[in-house]
């Protein structure tokens, strides 16, 4: 992976810590859950989550922090977001992002996607690697 994907990482992790909780969250503690099927989609989605939307307290915006990794032809499926909105940046792998007009949007390492609140998205590995994603859900 290229320097300048951990740095950006590096930072969207740093920031999203600092606003969520002052605290950090050491790789070997995150909690891991492999979810199958995830809205519809296919194959698994392995997830490693700084913390979980029932521990973020009511009055911060940042409810949910985690890695996601899905192998080459897993995905998430096209779902809503009715009271969230869903970050995903890229670390590594390509795939596509299902956008909230239902467009297919090729993204890589480096690639941003967002959804606001009461917009849908889903996303696929179509590359021949894992596709890494840290995944940041915020609720106002």
């Amino acid at each position: 992976m290229q320097s300048s994907h951990w740095i950006l990482v590096a930072v969207a992790a740093a920031t999203v810590c600092a606003t969520a909780r002052a605290d950090v969250f050491p790789k070997e503690t995150l909690i891991k859950v492999e979810r199958k099927d995830v809205a519809g989609g296919h194959g698994s989605v392995f997830t490693e989550y700084a913390f979980t939307r029932d521990k973020a307290l009511k009055d911060q915006a940042i409810k949910e922090v985690s890695w996601l990794r899905l192998n080459p032809g897993d995905s998430i499926g096209y779902h809503p977001h009715v009271t969230n909105e869903d970050t995903y940046v890229i670390v590594s792998g390509e795939g596509v992002f299902k956008d909230k007009d239902g467009k297919d949007k090729p993204v890589k390492a480096g690639d941003v996607a967002i959804v606001r609140k009461g917009e849908s998205h889903g996303i696929a590995n179509t590359g021949k690697e894992p596709l890494v994603i840290v995944d940041v859900i915020a609720e106002q």
